[in-house]
C-alpha cells in the first residue's frame, strides 16, 4: 500500500487528531480546503488497510449545489494528480463521484437538496466534508450531524465566518462545543506556501478595498459597511496588531463617554465606552450597549464591571443636562445623585455628527483596543456610514442607524481627548495580542 509523505502547516497539526468535530476557520489564503482534501484523500487510501477492508465512504457537502462546478470536486482531482494517486491505487474519478481504495466512494451533495428521508442514504458514510460552511443552515445541521453515525465518523467544517449568529458559527465557536470537538483559526499568515501573487492580491484589497478586508483576508465576521466612515482605520488597527488584550492603568483615570438613549421600547440605545488615557494613547476598555434600559440597569452594569464613582468620571453629550418630560431629572443630576462624577459636552453645533468623525480618524492610530470587550463597539464603528441618495450621487451625512449610538459616544470620547502637556512621560499599553 503507498504511503503519503504530506506537508502540513502547524496551524492545523490539532485537526491531524482523532476527533468527531473537526473546523477551520479564517479567511483567504489561509490552505483550509487543500489541507482538508488532502486529509480525505489519506484517509480514503488508508481506510481499507493491509487486510483490503472496506473502503470509506464520505461527502463532500455544499449547503447549495447546483453542479459539480460549486463543489469541492475538482480541487480533489488535481490533489490526486499532484500526489500521483491513481487506479494503481484504487482511486478512480468519474462524472460525479470519486472512487476510492476497496469500494470506496466521494460523492458531492448539496444539502438543501436532502430532505429527512433521503438523507438516510448518508447513514454508512464516514466522512461529511463542509466546504463554505458560514451558509449553513441549522436544519440542513440537524440533518447531518445524527445521519452521521457509522463508528469513526468524522464532520469537517471549513468556512470564512460571516456573523456570529450562523449556525456553524454557534456550533464550532461558541462556549460549549460538541463534545471533543477540535477548531483552529488558519489565515493568509500561517500559510507556509503563501504565493507571491496572493499576497499582491491581498495588498491591493488593503489599499483599496479596506472596509472588506478584514472579513476577506484575516477571517473576521463581516461587520464592516461598504464605504464606513471608519472601514480603512478599523483595517490598520488590526493590522498593527492594536486590537489585543489591553489592561487598564490602576493608577490611571478611567473615563466613560456615551450617547444617551431613552427607556420606550423603540428608543434609541444608551451606548458607552470606557477608555483611559495614556500619554499619546488611548485605551479602549470596555463597550457597554442597552436599549429602553432606565439609568439604573446602566449604572448596574457599571458597578458590576467595577468602574464605581471613585474610580470612574462620566461625560455626556449636550443632552444630557435636559430633563425628563414628568421628573425634573436630567441624566447628569441622576448619575451625580450616585455620587459619580459627570462633564456635560456643550452641543457643537450644525456638523456635530461630522465633527465627531473626523475627531476619530485623527485620533486612531492612537486607540488601542481590548479585543472580547469592545467587540459589539467595533461592529458599530464598522457599520457606521454615509447616508446616499444613490439616483442623484449625492452624500446625506451619517445615516441614523443602530450603529450611530456607538459611533457618537466614540466621537465624543475623541473630541474632548487633547494631547498631554509636554514633558509628561509616555506610558505605552499592556497589551499582548490573542
Amino acid at each position: 500500500m503507498r504511503t503519503l509523505n504530506l506537508k502540513t502547516a502547524r496551524v492545523f497539526a490539532p485537526l491531524l487528531e482523532p476527533a468527531r468535530y473537526k473546523g477551520a476557520h479564517g479567511g483567504r489564503g489561509s490552505g483550509k480546503s487543500h489541507f482538508f482534501a488532502e486529509m480525505l484523500l489519506e484517509d480514503c487510501l488508508y481506510e481499507p488497510g493491509a487486510m483490503g477492508g472496506e473502503g470509506l465512504r464520505a461527502v463532500c457537502i455544499r449547503e447549495v449545489q447546483k453542479d459539480l462546478s460549486q463543489s469541492s470536486k475538482a480541487l480533489l482531482e488535481s490533489k490526486l494528480s499532484a500526489l500521483g494517486l491513481g487506479q494503481a491505487d484504487g482511486f478512480r474519478v468519474y462524472k460525479d463521484v470519486i472512487t476510492t481504495p476497496g469500494d470506496g466512494l466521494v460523492i458531492f451533495k448539496g444539502m438543501n437538496d436532502y430532505t429527512a428521508d433521503s438523507v438516510k442514504s448518508l447513514e454508512g458514510f464516514k466522512r461529511a466534508w463542509w466546504e463554505e460552511a458560514q451558509t449553513a443552515t441549522q436544519r440542513s445541521l440537524d440533518l447531518l450531524k445524527p445521519t452521521m453515525r457509522a463508528a469513526g465518523s468524522q464532520l469537517w467544517f471549513g468556512w470564512n465566518p460571516r456573523f456570529a449568529k450562523d449556525p456553524v458559527d454557534r456550533m464550532l465557536r461558541a462556549e460549549g462545543l460538541p463534545t471533543g470537538a477540535r477548531v483552529v483559526q488558519a489565515n493568509w499568515r500561517d500559510n507556509p506556501w503563501f504565493t507571491a501573487e496572493l499576497e499582491q492580491e491581498r495588498q491591493d484589497c488593503l489599499r483599496l478595498q479596506p472596509d472588506k478586508y478584514d472579513h476577506i483576508w484575516e477571517g473576521g465576521y463581516e461587520t464592516v459597511n461598504e464605504g464606513a466612515y471608519f472601514a480603512r482605520q478599523l483595517a490598520d488597527t488590526r493590522a498593527q496588531g492594536r486590537i489585543g488584550v489591553v489592561a487598564a492603568d490602576p493608577l490611571m483615570a478611567l473615563r466613560a463617554f456615551v450617547d444617551i438613549g431613552g427607556t420606550g421600547q423603540n428608543a434609541d440605545s444608551f451606548a458607552m465606552w470606557i477608555v483611559q488615557f495614556v500619554g499619546m494613547q488611548v485605551r479602549v476598555l470596555d463597550y457597554y450597549e442597552a436599549q429602553g434600559q432606565p439609568m439604573a440597569a446602566h449604572v448596574q452594569w457599571l458597578r458590576d464591571q467595577g468602574y464605581t464613582p471613585e474610580r470612574l468620571q462620566i461625560w455626556l453629550p449636550h443632552d444630557g443636562e435636559k430633563a425628563d418630560t414628568v421628573h425634573a431629572v436630567t441624566p447628569k443630576s441622576a448619575l451625580q445623585s450616585l455620587g459619580y462624577r459627570v462633564t456635560v459636552v456643550p452641543n457643537q453645533g450644525k456638523g456635530a455628527a461630522m465633527k465627531r468623525v473626523e475627531a476619530a480618524r485623527r485620533l486612531f492610530p492612537s486607540i488601542w483596543f481590548n479585543e472580547t470587550s469592545t467587540e459589539g463597539g467595533r461592529a458599530a464603528l464598522g457599520w457606521y456610514h454615509e447616508k446616499r441618495d444613490e439616483a442623484r450621487g449625492i452624500g446625506l451625512g451619517p445615516a441614523h442607524d443602530w450603529a450611530s449610538h456607538g459611533a457618537d459616544a466614540f466621537g465624543l470620547m475623541c473630541c474632548v481627548w487633547e494631547p498631554p502637556r509636554q514633558g509628561q512621560p509616555l506610558q505605552l499599553p499592556n497589551i499582548g495580542i490573542v
